[in-house]
């Protein structure tokens, strides 16, 4: 009786933490419930946390060795506390490559665990989802970990001639093995092909991240973050657990959904990411060659501002390294004093990571109304008076659509050039992270305005004020 009534309060605690993810993640689909969100989806994972150590049992015993649980506990909680609150804005995408890393290793070392437990007559359910959360978690380990390097410059692009070839035919070997492995029968030991697996899937995703080229970063980081909550899934299932089996669910379906939004907005297939190689470099030298632009001085940008009617603004990279957003938002609110119409056109991979750029915006309290997403933005460039580009580069070179031999050649862009006068703030005239030359900064209706993104507002403000 008294066990009953431990596995029920079990499993209404299990219920509230589910409810909490989807409650939590509900209320991150805007800024002003967002920070509420995540408080929800915390407080549901430390219940199912606190329940699972004290109520949960298999075969009448309840968990042990707690010292080594509260110590890998406690462990965690320090590092990721600590990371979270040091990181800056820019560093925040590598910081997630590691989390969501973490999270596919986790998913792999149940699967290794699970397997060798393994009996002659385990279901063929239990194995395959042994299997694909050893590949799937495998591949999101190994992937993120060099998605990391490459965000943090500490890993350069990689690509030979065959690459997306010897890729697929890697997947089908992986896919093969497990096949097999769940077939049964093999005439070689299981546990041998195993661990092959293991390794073909960690070098599957080594290879599949390593050629992928910069702009096209946030699509893999969505991916591989779709493929922890697939690997988190499996575990769910292996252990009839609810609340991770929801998680990973939640985690593994909105990530597949924001892959395959932003395959749109890229215009890549999802084949193109499976395969590898897609907006890749074949070396990392810069493409084209620097051509002739004009320059426009601080007073004469702040006084057409100042006059115009419509100023849209396209956040970048270079906002956040310079950590401008407070800054542009104080600039935004002038110019709407003024009279001029204010808007920020947001491409969905602005930045190193997916929604880089909102949650740039959302931190310095601009209105979530006034960010356009890239169809709704390009609609509005033939009537905009000013472009304002702040540290953005790759998202609004007119190579994409032009250039057939350029690496984001395909990739929709935000249409800048329609606007009557286009200001391009950057530090210097370096390529965007695709290291590629941008066509947009010698068109006759672009002017540069060189400097610190911060720096630069601050004395367009001061101008501005002075009109």
């Amino acid at each position: 009786m008294m066990h009953n009534l431990t596995a029920n309060i079990l499993s209404v605690c299990y219920l509230i933490g589910s409810i909490s993810f989807i409650i939590g993640l509900k209320m991150l689909a805007h800024p002003d419930t967002a920070r509420r969100g995540n408080q929800v989806s915390a407080a549901g994972m430390a219940i199912a946390i606190i329940a699972t150590l004290i109520l949960y049992q298999s075969d009448g015993m309840h968990l042990h060795n707690y010292a080594w649980i509260a110590g890998a506990l406690v462990i965690g909680a320090v590092i990721g506390t600590v990371a979270a609150r040091k990181v800056k804005m820019t560093a925040m995408p590598e910081l997630v490559s590691i989390f969501n890393g973490m999270g596919g290793l986790c998913a792999a070392l149940i699967s290794i665990i699970e397997f060798s437990r393994l009996v002659p007559a385990s279901p063929m359910l239990h194995i395959l989802i042994i299997i694909a959360g050893l590949v799937i978690g495998s591949v999101s380990f190994s992937g993120s970990m060099v998605a990391y390097g490459k965000l943090s410059g500490k890993v350069k692009d990689h690509a030979f001639s065959w690459q997306r070839s010897f890729n697929l035919i890697l997947l089908t070997v992986v896919l093969l093995l497990g096949a097999l492995l769940i077939r049964g029968g093999l005439p070689v030991s299981a546990t041998y092909i195993f661990y092959t697996l293991l390794v073909l899937s960690v070098s599957y995703g080594i290879m599949f991240v390593l050629p992928i080229g910069g702009a096209d970063m946030p699509v893999v980081i969505s991916l591989l973050n779709a493929c922890t909550g697939i690997a988190t899934a499996c575990g769910g299932f292996l252990y009839n657990n609810p609340v991770m089996l929801t998680g990973g669910i939640l985690v593994g379906s909105a990530g597949m959904i924001l892959t395959i939004i932003m395959c749109k907005a890229m215009n890549r297939s999802l084949l193109n990411v499976l395969a590898g190689s897609f907006g890749a470099t074949a070396s990392n030298v810069v493409s084209g060659k620097e051509e002739a632009h004009k320059e426009i001085s601080l007073s004469d940008a702040a006084t057409a501002m100042a006059y115009a009617k419509k100023v849209m603004i396209v956040p970048g990279y270079g906002l956040a390294v310079a950590q401008a957003q407070n800054t542009c938002h104080e600039l935004e609110k002038l110019l709407q004093e003024k009279g001029v119409e204010v808007k920020y056109a947001i491409h969905p991979v602005a930045g190193r990571m997916p929604g880089h750029m909102n949650v740039l915006l959302a931190e310095a309290n601009v209105s979530y109304d006034l960010l356009l997403d890239m169809d709704q933005s390009n609609a509005e460039f033939p009537t905009t008076d000013i472009a304002l580009i702040l540290g953005a580069n790759d998202v609004v070179n007119p190579a994409a659509e032009d250039d057939p031999k350029s690496p984001i050649y395909g990739m929709k862009i935000l249409d800048v050039s329609f606007s009557k006068m286009v200001i391009v703030n950057k530090r210097t005239m370096k390529p965007g992270y695709a290291g590629i030359q941008n066509q947009l900064f010698s068109q006759p209706n672009t002017s540069m305005l060189f400097g610190d993104a911060k720096d630069i507002l601050q004395k367009l403000i001061t101008e501005i004020k002075a009109l």
